[in-house]
């Protein structure tokens, strides 16, 4: 099968524990990568950079990139873009949990559809340990799906992404935004017309916790999203309609309490 290699970032706030969990969930996967490109996004504490060192001691093929200050997901992103050597790359947070298999079943299905350019799947969301499961996110499975799907949310789930190095490239890879940065790369791909797909079966696991309606709720994340799905509009990616649906629901999340963030997302948006 074709080789890959991991993607991921770290920095000073990343929790040791959860990040010493993802990073061997990646390690361990059935069909093992070539490398993990971790990139260190700024300076790390020691707790970090230990269960990095122990990864290295057990033989886990990491490759470190060391910014000299945060730039943020996206721009650190790019930087590990440009060592990795493999043209497919498994993306990766420091704070989730990859099932034994998934990367396996990804690059199984970019070998037998080579004209693929994303691969993603479907998330359990869960709290404390992998296993304690409190709600999903769903996805389009096919490529007119996703392209249906994509004009008005996101169609894959960021970190569970198997992509071609050479298909983020063309669209120009991660614009600077501090928030929904993948927003912005999947509406640039789309527009180039890549194929893609989403495996049915959930094949991620996703940390959640309360603070996550939080940092929803934040004008940052709402300013940032309406100005990516405005330059889509503009761009033709979607109709005027649908820009002012998303804005509409975007703002509206933003003003409403976060206990209605929460009855929606979980009646609603995962179901």
């Amino acid at each position: 099968m074709e080789k890959y290699s991991v993607l991921m970032t770290v920095y000073a706030k990343d929790d040791p524990e959860f990040f010493s969990l993802a990073l061997s969930s990646m390690a361990e996967q059935t069909y093992p990568p070539d490398e993990i490109v971790l990139v260190k996004d700024g300076p790390i504490p020691d707790a970090l950079q230990q269960v990095i060192d122990k990864a290295v001691e057990a033989g886990t093929p990491i490759v470190s990139v060391q910014l000299e200050k945060n730039k943020g997901l996206g721009l650190a992103l790019n930087e590990g873009i440009k060592v990795v050597k493999n043209d497919l790359i498994a993306r990766m947070d420091s704070d989730d949990y990859s099932l034994p298999e998934r990367c396996e079943k990804q690059v199984k299905e970019f070998e037998k559809n080579p004209k693929l350019a994303i691969v993603g799947c479907p998330v359990l969301e869960f709290t404390g340990s992998p296993d304690h499961i409190v709600g999903q996110r769903k996805v389009p499975l096919t490529n007119e799906e996703i392209y249906r799907f994509a004009r008005k949310r996101d169609p894959f789930n960021h970190p569970t992404v198997m992509y071609r190095k050479s298909a983020v490239e063309r669209a120009g890879c991660y614009s600077d935004y501090r928030k929904n940065q993948d927003t912005d790369l999947w509406i640039k791909m789309l527009s180039q017309q890549v194929q893609c797909m989403n495996l049915e079966e959930p094949l991620f696991r996703f940390r959640f916790d309360e603070g996550t309606y939080e940092k929803r709720k934040s004008w940052l994340n709402t300013k940032i999203l309406i100005e990516i799905r405005y330059k889509a509009w503009r761009s033709g990616f979607n109709s005027l309609g649908e820009f002012l649906l998303v804005a509409a629901a975007q703002f509206g999340m933003y003003v409403l309490p976060v206990g209605f963030q929460r009855f929606l997302y979980q009646k609603i948006l995962r179901r």
